[in-house]
């Protein structure tokens, strides 16, 4: 059961200049046997792919972020590893900009597909940019895999490459490139019967649907219902506002009720010139093939397609750690912001029940999507209970 809490796992890494360091230009071979090679995956608490691969010989544990122009490994991983790094640079991330350094690989391996020689970005990745208390090794990006088909199997948590124009199943199509300029996947949208592009495709982002305010304020049609939420990337927090539309296209397929952000003014999409995100909230309720070799992407309808948007009843977006909440954000017009609940306070108990340290496993996480109506003693880890009674506001 996956509760509602804070999507906080926004990633993108554009703008890389190269670094003055010595390199063997890199090769990338794709067995003969990759079709079978399957690689098992698990979703982190921020919705993203987190799997396990291997750098010059050494396991890492890496996400699979399509909105990384290059691969990322942390600076935490380079140290243990004894990796030589190179200072250079910076690069626009969201939550702001990040300063880079860059390392030589030998063998990148990950399913199919072997990388000999190639560099690799470095930089800090925090943990909670995944939503949990471990941060990752790696993150996965377009110049490692975008050179072939990607089949995301969400549903059975398993991913593989295959050779560029392959079509392992069968579904409705959406344009799809690798921008010349952003170097990341990329594809459009309809929305309020206007044609919204580029859009980021982010298997990195945790969101369904991230729109620039400039994008946002094209849109004809009646205002929807809106609150705020908060996410987390490699360059901080930001704070965006929150909707769900009844109606959205990608290509051929057409989407209800879909949850849709939008960034302040001067935020990471309109800064890096797209419009917006498509995230893994959205694409996780389908099979998904991304080949921008073939110009498409496909999508085929997993269990979830048709399930609507899980929405917050308590306006508190938590992240769970160890024996306690933190409340990482009070959403705007919400039963929590009516109550006078504020950011940074931590909640050690529901309903008289201690948060378990499987916290994301257990019963009681579905409070703060509960029924309207219901009354929920929260127990601060300070000691005082307090009261909040749930409701729909969005």
């Amino acid at each position: 059961m996956r509760r509602f809490a804070a999507p906080l796992m926004l990633f993108a890494l554009l703008g890389a200049a190269g670094p003055p360091l010595k390199t063997v230009p890199p090769v990338s071979i794709l067995a003969n046997d990759s079709e079978a090679r399957w690689v098992p995956f698990d979703l982190t608490e921020g919705n993203q792919i987190r799997f396990t691969m291997t750098i010059d010989g050494n396991p890492a544990t890496a996400i699979l972020d399509t909105g990384v122009s290059y691969s990322v490994m942390s600076r935490r991983y380079a140290a243990a590893t004894g990796e030589r790094i190179v200072e250079h640079g910076a690069a626009d991330a969201i939550g702001g900009r990040v300063p880079l350094a860059w390392a030589a690989t030998r063998t990148l391996s990950l399913g199919g597909v072997t990388r000999t020689g190639g560099r690799i970005a470095v930089v800090d990745l925090p943990a909670i940019a995944t939503g949990e208390t471990t941060p990752v090794d790696l993150l996965v990006g377009r110049d490692l895999i975008g050179g072939y088909a990607l089949d995301l199997d969400y549903d059975a948590r398993r991913f593989r490459l295959l050779t560029s124009g392959r079509l392992p199943f069968t579904g409705v199509t959406a344009p799809l490139v690798i921008s010349p300029t952003r170097q990341v996947y990329e594809s459009e949208i309809t929305l309020g019967g206007r044609r919204i592009r580029p859009m980021i495709v982010d298997t990195g982002d945790g969101s369904a649907i991230t729109l620039s305010a400039d994008a946002w304020q094209t849109l004809a049609g009646p205002r929807h219902a809106m609150t705020s939420a908060i996410s987390f990337g490699i360059g901080g927090a930001i704070v965006t506002d929150l909707a769900v539309v009844p109606e959205l296209r990608l290509g051929d397929l057409t989407a209800g009720e879909v949850e849709v952000r939008i960034e302040r003014a001067k935020g990471f999409s309109q800064g890096v010139g797209a419009a917006g995100r498509i995230g893994a909230s959205f694409l996780q309720r389908y099979r998904v093939l991304l080949d921008p070799g073939a110009g498409r992407m496909v999508l085929a309808p997993g269990r979830t397609a048709a399930a609507p948007p899980l929405k917050s009843t308590s306006g508190l977006l938590v992240r769970a750690n160890g024996r306690q909440l933190d409340v990482l954000h009070v959403m705007r017009n919400s039963p929590a912001a009516a109550a006078g609940w504020r950011g940074g306070e931590a909640i050690c108990s529901v309903d008289g029940t201690a948060i378990p340290a499987d916290y994301r496993r257990s019963t009681i996480a579905s409070w703060s999507v509960g029924r309207p109506g219901r009354t929920v003693a929260l127990g601060l880890c300070n000691g005082p209970t307090r009261r909040l009674t749930l409701a729909r506001f969005y």
